[in-house]
This record gives structure tokens, C-alpha cells and sequence, in this order.
């Protein structure tokens, strides 16, 4: 019994922990910005969805901005947009 918890925990572990790497990131010029329909689109046409509770960090077409973001079927899902420096 003790051998199948441990083997259990074990799986669960590697499990979760490759889930937290699923998230991608990638750095891109702002070419459009919709606050209100909650999208952001990059230069090279790649458009993001943007959470519900999305704060504005001061994005402007033309700024480079760092997203991390997840692919929910052919959608790409920002989870976090921050100014690059």
C-alpha cells in the first residue's frame, strides 16, 4: 500500500510540476491594443486574448511588451503583458 502512495505522489508530482512550464512567453511591438474588447495584437499579427482582470500596465501601439501567454485551442490566452525594457 505504502509502495502504491508513494507511486501515486510521485506521478502527481512530475504531473503538476509539468504544467507550470506549459505557459509560452514571447516579446513583440504593440500593433493594436483594445481595452475594452480586452485584445492586444503584435507586429507580426499574432492577436491575444486578454483575461477579465487585466490591469493596463500603459501599453501603446508601437512599445515592445513581453506576454506570457497559453494556447486554449487555435486562441492564444495572455495570462500576464508586461512593458520590455
Amino acid at each position: 500500500m505504502r509502495a502504491l502512495l508513494t507511486s501515486l505522489t510521485l506521478i502527481s508530482a512530475i504531473s503538476l510540476s509539468s504544467a507550470a512550464f506549459a505557459a509560452s512567453t514571447t516579446t513583440g511591438t504593440v500593433r493594436a491594443f483594445d481595452a475594452k474588447a480586452l485584445t492586444l495584437t503584435l507586429k507580426d499579427g499574432t492577436r491575444y486574448m486578454l483575461p477579465a482582470s487585466f490591469k493596463d500596465p500603459g501599453i501603446k501601439v508601437g512599445e515592445k511588451v513581453k506576454v506570457a501567454y497559453d494556447m486554449i485551442g487555435k486562441k492564444h490566452q495572455a495570462t500576464a503583458v508586461t512593458l520590455a525594457q
